[in-house]
């Protein structure tokens, strides 16, 4: 994200946060580019940099669960800065962590920010473009969203949560004991189509998870599985509406699916009238898909009115090829 920030007019990063001997770098050499200054600042710690107004945003990108990104979330909120988050969970809170949404609505309203929570998948791909995709529908009996695609992009984190070269024994101890998440935003996906549409959902969504087991040794930059070891995760995500399962989305994802065979592709399909039936081949890659949705939403989110935002409340996502400056609606910027 900052070396794309880097890459756009009319934005300054004012500061890089991370940890260990990272610190105290400047960050081109912590991201990899040419020395510029735009690119000068320092690496440093949270207390360096989320202090009051330091920022007009700040992009967090550092667990995907609502209730880890809270405690993070109010600190950035109680300085005064926007706020957008690559957090899974965070791109409709109100599916599972109703009271904490509420907190973080109220926490921005009261400091005058907004808060989104956005990426590729959720965020875009299995929610909100199925929800732009009803729009041209009189009528809706079922929706299935499917989103096959490959895991070797992602770092390190995504890998172990995953179950990325772990046995099938281990796959599945991970699954019971929750160190292997697989796909993280079902709950939210299906609950953000469904408020869109109006659809009352039944209850618990429901969700399976199988391991993907490869039959050749396989292996991505950040990961990698030997022959008969896990080399991704296929998960299924239903919601029910009136006892009949209105909204199914499938989600296979591996490392080095081509390796196999595998095609990637997103696809929507739409049973109603008309008909809808999408797809794009191959995937949009997740990892500069979360990065791009994340930077290129941060006008909506400065113009935004204060409070907890999903992607269904803002304008559109749309590439910024001019000076990001022309976009901001209101007030003085500073970062």
């Amino acid at each position: 994200m900052a070396r794309m920030l880097l890459k756009k007019k009319g934005v300054d990063i004012v500061g890089g946060i991370d940890i260990g001997d990272k610190i105290g770098k400047p960050l081109h050499e912590v991201i990899g580019v040419e020395a510029s200054e735009k690119a000068s600042v320092p690496v440093g710690t949270v207390e360096d940099y989320i202090t009051e107004k330091k920022a007009d945003i700040v992009l967090l990108c550092t667990d995907s669960f609502t209730t880890k990104s809270f405690d993070k979330i109010k600190l950035i909120v109680e300085n005064k800065m926007n706020v957008i988050t690559s957090a899974e969970e965070m791109a409709y809170p109100q599916a599972q962590n109703p009271e904490l949404a509420k907190q973080m609505d109220d926490l921005a309203k009261a400091n005058g920010v907004s808060i989104l929570g956005t990426g590729i998948n959720p965020g875009l791909m299995m929610d909100l473009l199925v929800v732009m995709m009803t729009g041209c529908c009189e009528e809706i009996e079922h929706i299935t969203a499917k989103r096959i695609n490959s895991l070797s992009p992602f770092g390190k984190a995504v890998m172990e949560e995953q179950g990325i070269g772990t046995s099938v024994a281990e796959f599945e101890q991970g699954i019971a004991d929750g160190s292997i998440a697989g796909h993280v935003g079902f709950h939210e996906s299906i609950a953000m189509v469904a408020d869109a549409v109006g659809w009352q959902l039944d209850g618990e969504i429901r969700q399976t998870m199988a391991a993907i087991v490869t039959d050749v040794d396989r292996k991505a930059p950040y990961g990698e599985a030997l022959a008969g070891q896990v080399a991704g995760v296929a998960m299924n995500g239903y919601g029910s509406v009136d006892g009949e399962e209105k909204i199914v989305m499938e989600h296979p994802q591996q490392i080095e699916p081509e390796q196999v065979g595998v095609h990637t592709g997103d696809y929507v399909q739409i049973k109603g009238t008309p008909p809808i039936n999408m797809m794009n081949t191959p995937e949009v890659e997740g990892g500069i898909g979360t990065i791009a949705m994340c930077v290129n939403m941060i006008p909506q989110v400065i113009n935004a009115t204060p409070g907890l935002k999903t992607m269904l409340d803002l304008p559109v996502p749309r590439a910024i090829m001019g000076d990001m400056r022309d976009r901001i609606e209101r007030g003085d910027t500073h970062a």
